[in-house]
């Protein structure tokens, strides 16, 4: 698996007009291919009427999923220049859609590639990115007389707490970077006096540390 990864922060729409024609590029994050083809549809079902819809999409952290349309354009004109675009800027499980409302002035195959490319890349901007990162999921059980301290503590040294449970103990589910694995369980036995256990679960994503939107 890949450490890491950037991909738009949020879903969103950016506008450009060139030669009276009007781009909206609509870009939203994607969990797998299907999430991206459904937002394909939902974007093309609000501009019924546009003159093209095109599409790109780059899904997983390696970017092995990758596809584009052009949506009636020339080939190789719209989808390729907006696929090439998520994949200059390197940000993966992204879908972007341009939706095009013909003005009446030709662009010819250079301005076409030029619109379309730009589009996505000027959405990126005034969107943002977030890189994430991959961790190992992670639950410690305590007692009640130390969970509090413990979450402060967790929190305080910018652990990812992601959620917390009170039963007959507490669990405390949190993400932890896989070199990061020995030196927490001994800092976990330091700070319990050894009555917490540590239980290693699967992998999976989450925003890196300092990872806003850029």
């Amino acid at each position: 698996m890949q450490e890491r990864y950037r991909t738009v922060a949020r879903e969103g729409v950016h506008e450009i007009e060139i030669s009276k024609s009007r781009f909206l590029c609509s870009l939203a994050p994607a969990a797998t291919e299907q999430e991206a083809q459904d937002f394909v549809r939902r974007v093309r079902g609000e501009h019924p009427a546009a003159t093209h819809n095109c599409y790109a999409y780059v899904i997983g952290a390696d970017g092995g999923v990758q596809k584009a349309s052009d949506d009636g354009e020339p080939g190789g004109t719209a989808g390729v220049p907006m696929l090439q675009m998520l994949l200059r800027r390197e940000v993966r499980y992204v879908v972007a859609v341009v939706t095009r409302y013909y003005g009446g002035v030709k662009l010819g195959a250079g301005g076409l590639i030029r619109a379309y490319g730009g589009g996505v890349g000027e959405a990126l901007d005034a969107l943002g990115t977030v890189t994430r990162e991959r961790f190992r999921l992670a639950t410690v059980t305590v007692g009640h007389e130390r969970a509090g301290r413990l979450e402060n503590d967790l929190r305080a040294t910018g652990r990812a707490v992601r959620e917390v449970r009170y039963a007959e103990a507490v669990t405390i589910e949190l993400g932890l970077p896989d070199a990061d694995v020995d030196a927490f369980r001994a800092w976990l036995a330091d700070a319990t006096a050894g009555t917490a256990t540590l239980e290693l679960g699967g992998e999976a994503y989450q925003d890196a540390p300092g990872g806003r939107p850029v």
